[in-house]
């Protein structure tokens, strides 16, 4: 795990939810700070402890700022699978990079961490004498120090069968914690207005992190809802109502801009590119299906004709063609470098990774998975804007069955309710026997 430059690695504590989302976000955020992913490490799997190189102090506390994936980081001085590993590596580590925070004027303690195992005091106490090596000439401090000492042991994934001894362990300075109690704070459980449709907290940050959304940008959410679900004593609230509601109680109000009503695949837009991100959770067509408004010259050959052109009819939508027109739209509206976020709906069984709707102005960035049922999930797609849009019509081949492979999906709804019938089904011959 040697990196060419020690003063630039730190150990990153994750939390243990959303394993999917982790990387993508940490990505997405260096990113945003100035900063670049650069790991000794392949690959973390579910692991909890990361060793990342990071330029600057600064970047690895604006990325705290931020992520809601990782709990704490830390300035590593030393890590070994073992103790006395540990402690070779922190004779190794340079003195004069300690004595800033080491010194005899300067506060400080030592906590100790374990993940999957449960350390007595005693043992703590134990492992806080074996650093008396450290030159450590300041006063030791519980309740306010300047500096946060850390050792921490990871004793593996399987609770089942905990080790005698730790797998890895660290030693670093405390630095900043994540922002884990943000999705607390906004639970959606606290909100005066609640949608059926209503996203989680800590998805709705991790979705802002992986779009890269930062101050004074123009975020665009092109299926915010209807508030029809949001009520109080009975009484309807229209969107832009419960919006403001909701950010009021948080005191985010001066950052809302305004709710637009139209046909999503018909936007009221000219021309130009507007948004620094698009962020958005498209129906799934679940609670009911999606529909599109068009005039009579719109109807297909067959279907019932309206008596007056000009009246807006109701029209076919599938999952497919949504999805076009959602990355047509990114494409023509993101400036260069923006990103469009959004939630793709899929049947397990069928699904492979070609399925997911691309677009030649479009880079793929990540695509996460959440699992919804047995058979069904939803994938966070995330896309960056790299090409500038051209013509709108020459993207209309996407459609076609050869680059549009998600066709296969326009029958979610049916697929996912055939599941829950099944399930029904089998939980009452379950309880008849």
């Amino acid at each position: 795990m040697a990196m060419s430059c020690p003063l630039n690695r730190y150990l990153l504590l994750m939390a243990q939810e959303h394993l999917e989302f982790r990387l993508p976000e940490i990505k997405s955020l260096l990113s945003l700070f100035g900063g670049q992913f650069i790991s000794s490490q392949e690959t973390y799997g579910k692991s909890p402890f990361w060793i990342l190189s990071i330029p600057s102090e600064d970047i690895a506390r604006n990325l705290m700022k931020r992520t809601v994936c990782a709990k704490s980081i830390f300035e590593l001085w030393g890590h070994g699978k073992s103790p006395e590993e540990l402690y070779s590596s922190l004779k190794n580590y340079p003195v004069e990079k300690m004595v800033p925070f080491l010194h005899s004027d300067s506060t400080y303690k030592i906590k100790i961490h374990t993940f999957n195992k449960t350390l007595t005091q005693e043992e703590k106490v134990k492992r806080i004498d074996a650093l008396e090596f450290l030159p450590f000439e300041g006063k030791v401090n519980l309740k306010k120090p300047q500096h946060i000492f850390s050792v921490l042991e990871d004793y593996g994934l399987d609770s089942n069968r905990i080790p005698e001894n730790p797998h890895n362990i660290y030693f670093g300075r405390w630095i900043a914690d994540g922002q884990r109690e943000l999705i607390e704070s906004y639970s959606v459980k606290k909100r005066h207005f609640i949608g059926n449709t209503s996203m989680d907290a800590g998805l709705s940050f991790i979705m802002a992190n992986h779009g890269k959304v930062k101050e004074n940008d123009i975020v665009f959410d092109p299926f915010v809802g209807t508030g029809k679900a949001s009520r109080k004593n009975q009484k309807w609230r229209g969107p832009d109502e419960n919006i403001r509601a909701n950010l009021r109680q948080y005191g985010l109000e001066k950052y809302y801009l305004d709710v637009l009503v139209s046909d999503a695949s018909k936007p009221s837009w000219r021309k130009g590119t507007y948004f620094d991100a698009i962020i958005t959770d498209p129906p799934y067509g679940i609670r009911e299906s999606t529909r599109k408004t068009g005039s009579q010259k719109e109807i297909p050959k067959g279907m019932e004709k309206c008596p007056e052109s000009h009246v807006p009819v109701s029209l076919s939508y599938h999952l497919s063609d949504m999805f076009f027109d959602l990355l047509n739209f990114a494409a023509e509206t993101l400036v260069l470098g923006g990103r469009l976020v959004y939630w793709l709906p899929v049947y397990t069984p069928e699904y492979t990774e070609e399925m997911v709707p691309w677009h030649p102005c479009l880079r793929l960035i990540s695509n996460c998975e959440q699992k919804l049922s047995s058979h069904t999930s939803r994938r966070l797609i995330t896309m960056e804007k790299v090409k500038e849009f051209e013509n709108r019509d020459e993207y209309s081949h996407l459609l076609s069955d050869h680059f549009l492979l998600y066709q296969g999906h326009n029958s979610f709804r049916e697929k996912y309710f055939s599941g829950v019938t099944k399930r029904i089904a089998k939980d009452e011959k379950s309880s008849q026997q």
